[in-house]
C-alpha cells in the first residue's frame, strides 16, 4: 500500500534549520537478539551539512545500529533507547505508515549487499523513480528526467541505458551505484550508508564521494557512513564513532581518533590497514632483493623476472558479448574483447579496471560460469572451455570461485557448517565427524569464532559472510582460486588477517589466485602480476612493481590518482620489473 502523499515540509520540523542543527539524535540505544546483547547503550548526534563515520570490526554492531535507526530490524529484534530523533520528530513507537511517509524523503538506506537489495523484476530507473511516484515529489512527465539526473549523480555515465537494465544485467559496481542513486532521488535529510563504496573501484569511488560532498554542502544532508576503510574516513569524515562489541569507545574528529588514536583498540585497526601503495612496493621489492641474494639459497619466485614457471592457466583471445535493451533498441555490450594472458603456478594475478571494464566477467570465464563467444581458457595445457558432464565436476574441484556478494552465494537455509561442509558432501569427502571437524578447522583459518557454526548465514554481518565464503572455497583445496572482490566486504583488521591467511596458503599449498579487486593498496600487497582491463581490453599488463610504480598508460595513472591520499604518497625510487606476458 502507497504511503500517503506527504509534502517535505509537513515531514521535516527542521528543514529551514542552520548548519550544523542536529539532524539525527540517538541516545542510550540498546538492541538485542534473545540473551545476546549487539548495541549497548549507543549515543550519538549528526548535525546539518555534517559525516559522521561509523568504525570497527564485523560483528560490532555498525550495521544493527543503523538498522535500528531506520526501523529496519527484523521483529525478534528487541530495541529500546531514551530517543531516536531525526529532524525534530521523534521515531520511536512511529507506526509502519508513519515510517513509510517518511522514508526515501526525509531519511534513506544505502544497504551493503546490492544483489540482495534491488528487485530483479524491474528495471533500474523503475527502482530509482520508486520514490518520487510514491511521495509525488514531482509531476509525472518530469520524473523520467530526475531519474536520470540522480543516476549520473551516483556516477553513472550511461544513465539512460543503465536505467533500462534489469539488476542482474549490471556489475556488483554498477548495482551498487543504482542504489545510491535511489537514495540520492528523493533529497533525504539523512543518508545512512552502509559500506556505499565497498564494491565501487577508485575513480567511480572518489566521484561518488565528491557527489555525496557536494549534496552534503550544497542541502545541508546529514551522512551516517558505516564504513572500514579508515582511509576513506579520514579523507571524508568530519568525526568518526569507533564501535566495539556494540559500544562507542573513542569518538572525535577525523584528525583526533585516526590520527591520534587513544584506545588500543583503535590504534590496532589503525595498525591493520593496508599500506599505502608505496609503503607496500617497497616491501615487494625487499622481498625481492632477498630472492635474488647470491647465496643461490633462495627460491625461485613468481615476481621474478626470467624464473617464471611454465603457465597454469593459458588464457587467449576471449571473447564474450551481452545483449542489452535500451529505448533506442537492443545493443551488444562487449565485456571482454580479445583478453590474453598467462598465469604461471604459485603466483597471484591481479585483474583492475572500473566497474564494467569486464574483470569479473573474464574471472567468471577461467571459473567456468560464463561461456566465452569465443577463445580458450587451458589448465596445466588441458582446455577446459568447452567441458560438461563428469569432467566439468571434476574441473571444480580445482577451480575455485569466491563470490563479490556472499549472501546472494550462500544457501539461506543452511547453517554455516552445513554451507562450508557442502562441497565435502557433494564430493564424498570424509566421513561426517571428519567434514565436521574440517569445517571447523576452516573456520579457525578465516578467523570466524566457534558460536557462528549453526548460525544461518541471514545471521552474519557481511564480512562474516564474506569470511565463509572464503572458507567455503578452500574446502575442497583447489588448486586456483577466484577472488572477485573477496575483502572488500571486510574490516581492517579481518582483512589483514584474511590477507595473510592468503599469502600462507598460497605459499604452502602453492596456491593460484586470480584476484580481482578496485583496491590497488590491497593489489599492491598480495599481487605478483597485474592486468589493467578497461572496456572489455587489456589497456597495461606486468608486474606489480612495473605498473603501479611506473605506470605506461593514462588509464592506470588516473585509477592511481584517485586513491584517497594518494597524492601525498607517490611511489618513489622503486625501480619497474617486467615479467608477465599479455597479449592486449
Amino acid at each position: 500500500m502507497s504511503a500517503p502523499a506527504t509534502t517535505r515540509t509537513d515531514l521535516v520540523a527542521g528543514s529551514s534549520g542552520a548548519p550544523g542543527d542536529p539532524v539525527l539524535e540517538v541516545e542510550d540505544l540498546h538492541v538485542s537478539y534473545g540473551d545476546d546483547d549487539i548495541v549497548r547503550g549507543v549515543s550519538f548526534t549528526i548535525g546539518r551539512g555534517e559525516i559522521v563515520a561509523l568504525v570497527g570490526e564485523s560483528g560490532s554492531g555498525k550495521s544493527t545500529t543503523a538498522a535500528a535507526i531506520l526501523h529496519l530490524l527484523p521483529q525478534y529484534a528487541s530495541v529500546r533507547a531514551k530517543t531516536i530523533s531525526l529532524a525534530g520528530t521523534e521515531l520511536q513507537g512511529a507506526s509502519e505508515p508513519e515510517l513509510r511517509a517518511r522514508r526515501g524523503v526525509v531519511m534513506a538506506y544505502v544497504p551493503q549487499d546490492p544483489a540482495g537489495s534491488l528487485d530483479p523484476v524491474h528495471r533500474i530507473r523503475q527502482q530509482v523513480g520508486e520514490v518520487l511516484r510514491v511521495h509525488k515529489l514531482v509531476p509525472r512527465a518530469e520524473q523520467p528526467a530526475q531519474v536520470t539526473a540522480a543516476l549520473r549523480e551516483a556516477g553513472i555515465a550511461e544513465p539512460e541505458r543503465i536505467g533500462a537494465a534489469y539488476p542482474h544485467e549490471l556489475s556488483g559496481g554498477l548495482q551498487q551505484r543504482a542504489l545510491i542513486a535511489q537514495a540520492f532521488a528523493g533529497g533525504p535529510e539523512l543518508i545512512v550508508a552502509d559500506e556505499p563504496t565497498s564494491a565501487l573501484d577508485v575513480t567511480v569511488q572518489k566521484e561518488v564521494l565528491d557527489n555525496l560532498a557536494s549534496a552534503v554542502a550544497e542541502r545541508r544532508v546529514a551522512v551516517l557512513l558505516i564504513t572500514h576503510d579508515l582511509a576513506m574516513a579520514s579523507e571524508r569524515a568530519d568525526r568518526v564513532l569507533v564501535l566495539r562489541d556494540g559500544r562507542i569507545i573513542e569518538q572525535g574528529t577525523a584528525a583526533q581518533v585516526l590520527g591520534n588514536p587513544r584506545e588500543e583498540y583503535t590504534r590496532s585497526l589503525v595498525a591493520a590497514t593496508p599500506a599505502a601503495i608505496a609503503d607496500a612496493l617497497r616491501a615487494k621489492q625487499a622481498r625481492l632483493d632477498v630472492i635474488e641474494r647470491p647465496d643461490g639459497a633462495a627460491r625461485p619466485d613468481a615476481e621474478r623476472p626470467g624464473e617464471r614457471p611454465a603457465p597454469l592457466l593459458r588464457v587467449t583471445d576471449l571473447v564474450k558479448t551481452f545483449r542489452s535493451g535500451a529505448k533506442t533498441g537492443p545493443r551488444r555490450i562487449h565485456a571482454v574483447d580479445h583478453v590474453s594472458f598467462d598465469i604461471a603456478a604459485g603466483s597471484t594475478l591481479a585483474i583492475v579496471g572500473e566497474s564494467g571494464s569486464g574483470k569479473t566477467t573474464t574471472a567468471r570465464i577461467i571459473s567456468h560460469l560464463e561461456r566465452p563467444d569465443a577463445g580458450s581458457v587451458r589448465l596445466n595445457d588441458s582446455e577446459i572451455t568447452g567441458l560438461r558432464g563428469a569432467p566439468l565436476r571434476q574441473l571444480r574441484r580445482r577451480i575455485q570461485y569466491v563470490h563479490q556478494n556472499p549472501r546472494s552465494a550462500l544457501n539461506p537455509r543452511l547453517t554455516v557448517a552445513e554451507a562450508i561442509g557442502e562441497p565435502l558432501r557433494a564430493f564424498k569427502i570424509g566421513s561426517a565427524r571428519e567434514q565436521r571437524e574440517r569445517v571447523r578447522e576452516l573456520l579457525d583459518r578465516v578467523a570466524l569464532p566457534s558460536n557462528v557454526f549453526d548460525r544461518s548465514s541471514g545471521q552474519l554481518s557481511g564480512g562474516q559472510a564474506q569470511r565463509v565464503g572464503i572458507a567455503r572455497a578452500l574446502a575442497l583445496e583447489p588448486e586456483v582460486l577466484v577472488l572477485d572482490e573477496a575483502v572488500s566486504a571486510l574490516d581492517v583488521s579481518v582483512q589483514e588477517r584474511i590477507l595473510t591467511l592468503l599469502e600462507q596458503l598460497r605459499d604452502d599449498l602453492g596456491l593460484t589466485y586470480v584476484f580481482v579487486s578496485h583496491d590497488l593498496s590491497v593489489v599492491a600487497r598480495i599481487a605478483s602480476d597485474v592486468l589493467v582491463m578497461r572496456s572489455g581490453k587489456i589497456v597495461e599488463a606486468g608486474t606489480a612493481l612495473a605498473v603501479l610504480d611506473s605506470p605506461q598508460h593514462e588509464y592506470t595513472q588516473r585509477l592511481l590518482q584517485a586513491v584517497p591520499g594518494f597524492s601525498a604518497d607517490r611511489v618513489r625510487g622503486v625501480p619497474a620489473r617486467g615479467g608477465m606476458r599479455s597479449t592486449p
